[in-house]
Parts: structure tokens; C-alpha cells; sequence
């Protein structure tokens, strides 16, 4: 309990300091080209602890999330190693166009959907999703509520994750142009529509005070209507 103690201390310093100074979150910055987080220039380097169990303590926390790291990019290898045997693998490559949609995303996306072709329209897929408001009638009275959350909910949650990344301005990054080199023009245009779409709808839904969720999830609900949208346009050879 002594050590829980100092760990939680140290961290609640640490964010503390980070919060008060308006200091930046962990980033590349504090690991300069991937080294070791103690070397001179990152930004690790200079801190300094009135308590050596404290350095102890930020060291634990630094190994952890290297460890969550390594586990990642193994995941990630090994996922881009049985990719090319996947008969849908092209809606994989072509729904990396858009924003948010990475290979770990866009892979595990379909991989719960399957098939895209089997939703007619992409208020079915939303649907599926659970997506769309509930409703609640009484007579001519109709009251619509939250999200029904009927469907995939792991799909559903890749999506909101996904919707995060449209609180920025519309941008192509380039990791996205590196993504998108091989696609066709009609898919890296329906992409950048949607990334124009979403971007602005975010910022609109956000000013008028609606609760962060509520945008995210908002967002998602498009986000959906452009992944069928992109999936429609790719040729799927079943075996």
C-alpha cells in the first residue's frame, strides 16, 4: 500500500505539473526517433524527482506502455501478414482512404461486418450498427430518444473511435496519401467528401453545445454511410 501510495502520488504530481503549466501530453517529443526515454534531448531526460521511488515509479509506467507498444506492432505485423490470403482485403486497402479508418481499424471493421454488399442501402448498415435513434410511440405521438445500440457493438465502438479524428480541420496527411496512392480516383473522392462532410459537421455540432458523446456518436452514424459507400465500389471475389 506504501508503493501505491508513492505511484499514485508520483502520477498525480506529474499530471498535475502537466495540467497547471499547460504542458503537452506524452508524445513522440519525449522520445526522440524512437529512442530510449532517458536519452539526452528528449524530454524525459530533464526530469528531475525529489524522491528516487518516484523515478522508480516513472520508469514502471514507461516500460508498460512500452510494452502495450511492442504488443501493437506485433499485432499489426501479424495482421498485414495474413491480409493479402482475405478475400476482402481490397475493402480493407480502400477503406483506409478515410480518415480514422488506419489498417488496425479498417481490418477489424470488416472483419465483425463481413461482406458489405448484404446491407442495400446504408440506412440498413447503420441500422445494424444500432446507430439510430430509438423511437417511442403513443398515438400520433412520436418521441425519439438515444441510440438503440442493437447490432455489433464492437464494430460500433471502432466506429465512434474512428469519429474522433474529425474534431480537426480536413486535412490529407501524409500517412493518408501514402494510403490512398493505390486506390482508384471515385474512392479517394468519396473519401475526401466525407472527410470535408464529417470535419465540418463535428465543428457545427460541437459549437452548438452538444455533449462530446453525442457529436462522436453523430459522426459515427455518417462515418457508416461513407464506409458502404467506399465497400460498394470494390469488387469482392468469393471463392
Amino acid at each position: 500500500m506504501h508503493c501505491a501510495g508513492h505511484a499514485n502520488s508520483s502520477r498525480g504530481s506529474c499530471c498535475g505539473r502537466a495540467a497547471i503549466t499547460g504542458g503537452p501530453a506524452w508524445t513522440k517529443l519525449h522520445r526522440p526517433h524512437g529512442s530510449s526515454p532517458w536519452t539526452e534531448g528528449s524530454r524525459l531526460a530533464g526530469l528531475k524527482f525529489e524522491q528516487a521511488v518516484h523515478h522508480l515509479v516513472l520508469e514502471d509506467y514507461i516500460a508498460t506502455v512500452e510494452a502495450a507498444a511492442a504488443r501493437r506492432d506485433r499485432l499489426t505485423a501479424q495482421i498485414e501478414a495474413m491480409l493479402p490470403d482475405w478475400t476482402l482485403a481490397p475493402v480493407v486497402a480502400a477503406l483506409q482512404t478515410m480518415r480514422g479508418m488506419a489498417l488496425v481499424n479498417a481490418a477489424s471493421l470488416i472483419a465483425e461486418l463481413g461482406d458489405l454488399s448484404r446491407f442495400a442501402n446504408p440506412r440498413q448498415l447503420m441500422a445494424y450498427l444500432g446507430l439510430v435513434p430509438s423511437e417511442h410511440s403513443s398515438g400520433a405521438s412520436v418521441k425519439r430518444g438515444g441510440i438503440t445500440k442493437a447490432g455489433n457493438a464492437a464494430a460500433r465502438r471502432l466506429l465512434i473511435e474512428a469519429a474522433w479524428s474529425y474534431r480537426f480541420p480536413a486535412r490529407l496527411s501524409r500517412e493518408l496519401l501514402l494510403r490512398q496512392e493505390r486506390q482508384p480516383r471515385l474512392i479517394r473522392d468519396i473519401a475526401w467528401k466525407g472527410q470535408l462532410r464529417l470535419c465540418a459537421r463535428y465543428r457545427r455540432l460541437a459549437r452548438s453545445g452538444k455533449p462530446a458523446n453525442i457529436v462522436t456518436t453523430a459522426i459515427a452514424r455518417e462515418l457508416s454511410g461513407f464506409v458502404w459507400a467506399i465497400a460498394r465500389q470494390v469488387a469482392v471475389t468469393t471463392d
